[in-house]
């Protein structure tokens, strides 16, 4: 039986040879073997030379995501190995064994294209983005379940990204016995509830724990205002780097509601902190006419812009916020800014931060460059890993 096969129109392998993993629709000359939704399929060039194993995507602009480079079979085992090495290399750093939130696989920067796996304490959260990791979603938990010794897997492919490889949403349990409504962690010697079913991502933003850290280094004896607070993580931090005072903003009272239990928790004062419901940009606009002032302010919005396409928009609203931020700071503030948009590179976002800084009329300077945690690794073959940017700045 022949092989299913991609062929590469001349002179557009040149990615492919460089191990970047996607291959776009319109460096493909021909598609042999009509391959079904997710299949293994060979990647050769135009000349006739073989390139290597990928997973084909008919209804995405990337059309096929690389396995492997090498000429191996696609097999249950090579996704138990590639998963076993994606844990190891976690324990070698320390981080299952000291962190019981922890991103285990971090799909193409482990090899795995449109695979992620977080772990909350005894449970795993899987999520399959790509057509490939749908195809093998029952062998990659067997995987999981055999190499950690957790039968507990429950699935959160909730997110649009699967629509543009023709996939619907679906969440539920994939192993084990049922999941709590929600669970606790333990973070840095903190205490969070995470919600798995429903909470954003996989439940709880596993890639700050680093830069929350950070911020609880530097605020001792500072009033916060944290924007987009979510559930509260970073104000929970601020509190326990002794600040004076933390406000906390979200458009969610859902999500305030669970700041607040994470505070309780951790047995910080609620006197100290404030809660406030709202559309982040409106309530700096308020601040703003109020002439509030605050020595720290933290800005982590969602994701304004998941593609380049959405670039030039997504800049409008970082800078927006970044402006008025910029206009409540106290002389010698800080300023915790992220973008979590893939859309956003790091140089655009500098860009971005330093307009609004010099239409602020504030000389500031960035004194710290922040990125995802260690558990999220940036293969050198793909950049675009770095999906998460942070500058510290000071006025």
């Amino acid at each position: 039986m022949d092989s299913k096969k991609i062929i590469l129109k001349k002179d557009r392998d040149r990615s492919a040879r460089q191990h970047h993993p996607w291959v776009f629709s319109g460096a493909i000359d021909r598609v042999d073997g009509n391959p079904v939704l997710g299949e293994t399929v060979e990647v050769w060039s135009k000349d006739g030379e073989f390139l290597g194993r990928a997973a084909y995507s008919p209804h995405s602009k990337i059309r096929a995501r690389f396995w492997s480079w090498e000429n191996i079979e696609i097999t249950p085992e090579f996704f138990a190995a590639r998963i076993g090495k994606a844990i190891e290399s976690r324990n070698r750093l320390c981080l299952e064994q000291a962190q019981p939130a922890v991103r285990l696989v971090y799909a193409e920067s482990d090899g795995l294209p449109g695979i992620i796996v977080d772990r909350y304490r005894d449970t795993l959260v899987l999520q399959c983005l790509s057509a490939g990791a749908e195809f093998w979603r029952f062998e990659i938990v067997k995987a999981l379940v055999r190499l950690t010794g957790l039968s507990q897997v429950f699935e959160r492919s909730d997110v649009d990204v699967r629509e543009l490889e023709g996939l619907p949403q679906r969440t539920g349990q994939m192993s084990g016995p049922p999941i709590l409504d929600r669970t606790i962690i333990q973070e840095n010697g903190l205490t969070f509830l995470v919600n798995i079913r429903s909470g954003q991502k996989t439940g709880f933003y596993i890639d700050q724990r680093p830069n929350r850290q950070r911020v609880r280094d530097l605020v001792a004896g500072l009033s916060v205002l944290n924007c987009f607070c979510y559930t509260g993580a970073f104000s929970v931090y601020a509190l326990a780097g002794q600040a004076s005072r933390v406000l906390s903003v979200d458009s969610s009272a859902e999500a305030l509601a669970a700041g607040r239990e994470n505070l309780a928790l951790n047995g910080y004062p609620l006197d100290n902190a404030e809660w406030l419901e709202g559309d982040v940009f409106q309530v700096l606009r308020l601040f703003r006419d109020q002439a509030r002032k605050f020595d720290a302010i933290i800005l982590d919005p969602p994701k304004f812009a998941p593609t380049a396409a959405q670039a030039e928009k997504a800049a409008r609203g970082y800078k927006d916020i970044n402006l008025l931020a910029f206009k409540l700071l106290n002389p010698g503030g800080l300023l915790f800014t992220f973008s979590c948009s893939g859309g956003i590179s790091a140089e655009l976002f500098q860009k971005i931060v330093a307009g609004a800084a010099l239409d602020a009329r504030v000389d500031a300077r960035i004194i710290e460059h922040l990125a995802q945690g260690p558990d999220h690794p940036i293969a050198l073959n793909f950049p675009e890993g770095a999906y998460l940017k942070g500058l510290v700045c000071q006025i």
